[in-house]
């Protein structure tokens, strides 16, 4: 919830910050469906102020009085009941990630006063790294909920090398206190938009899903702090996150370009990881037999030679980008 004035005082109006995000996330999913869309009347000479729809419209799809969903917008979250928010998320047509980010927020809301909480360093369990490190076919990791990629197997981290490379315009960002993080990579390294195709689909899923995860948990100051950096010196994170878009990112394909083999096309799969919610296990899976499969096994063999110093591949002797029509045996 970046923004808000001495984010991390304590004397910080918590409850305060959720009721402008309660305001601001049902104002840009009301703004989003029109009246036709919800099945409502409309008429030639009513011109409307607004493109989407109005409180009362909400209220009336809702079942409930235009007061109460005024208050409820305006963040008095007080003894909301199950029936009203299925009601409103029936109206403003949200799903499931949407559904929860409202319950996330709304709890937020009823809270007393804000936890103090120290920033903790998050930690991967020895087995859980035994995990990874088995998976030798497939590039695998354990990410944060505020995408540091906490773990990695020898094939991930050839895969992700240049989200491992420090980033040119910043040594403060090579703080290897520091792990790598998706999200700064997307948006603060100028290779970003080479590595992933899609970049602009990426961007936006990537800032979904920190917006999901600030309102499961407004008191992590590492996510806070993350999210004002990435304010402060981006604005392509800007703009993203003013729509207050969520969501939940389980599984999909992502269009690679890597600098050593070239075009991937993978599929992936989350898994969270039960003794800590807040983290993830992410895998990458080819297509058996397709030119991808064949890309990640010279990938393999790639890394296996460098004896996983992934610093910086462009640095490294090492064969140039393929093309789509072939792939380039390593050198030695």
């Amino acid at each position: 919830m970046a923004g808000r004035n001495d984010p991390y005082s304590t004397n910080r109006d918590v409850r305060g910050d959720f009721r402008a995000e309660i305001r601001e996330f049902l104002g840009t999913r009301r703004a989003r469906v029109t009246p036709e869309q919800a099945g409502l009347p409309t008429y030639g000479g009513d011109r409307r102020r607004v493109t989407g729809l109005r409180r009362e419209e909400v209220a009336l799809l809702a079942g409930i009085s235009s007061e109460y969903y005024t208050r409820l917008e305006r963040g008095n979250a007080t003894g909301v009941s199950e029936s009203v928010i299925d009601g409103i998320a029936q109206a403003l047509q949200l799903d499931e990630a949407e559904r929860i980010h409202l319950l996330d927020l709304l709890r937020g809301a009823g809270t007393t006063r804000p936890p103090r909480r120290r920033p903790v360093q998050q930690r991967v369990r020895p087995a859980v790294q035994r995990v990874l490190d088995s998976m030798t076919g497939t590039p695998a990791f354990v990410l944060s909920g505020r995408l540091d990629i906490l773990a990695a197997n020898a094939l991930g981290r050839a895969l992700f090398s240049p989200v491992y490379a420090a980033p040119a315009d910043s040594a403060a960002l090579a703080d290897p206190a520091r792990p790598p993080n998706n999200a700064r990579f997307v948006f603060l390294d100028p290779h970003a938009a080479e590595f992933f195709r899609d970049w602009d689909e990426v961007a936006n899923d990537t800032v979904a899903m920190l917006r999901a995860e600030a309102g499961r948990d407004a008191y992590d100051r590492r996510l806070t702090d993350l999210i004002g950096e990435l304010s402060t010196r981006s604005e392509e994170f800007r703009r993203r996150w003013a729509a207050h878009n969520v969501r939940i990112h389980t599984t999909g394909a992502k269009r690679l370009h890597h600098p050593v083999v070239g075009d991937l096309d993978l599929p992936f799969e989350t898994f969270p990881l039960g003794t800590d919610p807040s983290q993830l296990l992410l895998t990458y899976t080819p297509e058996p037999a397709s030119r991808s499969q064949e890309a990640l096994n010279l990938l393999a063999s790639w890394s296996a030679t460098k004896n996983d110093d992934l610093a910086d591949p462009a640095s490294t002797d090492t064969p140039a980008s393929t093309d789509d029509s072939e792939l380039a045996e390593p050198r030695d």
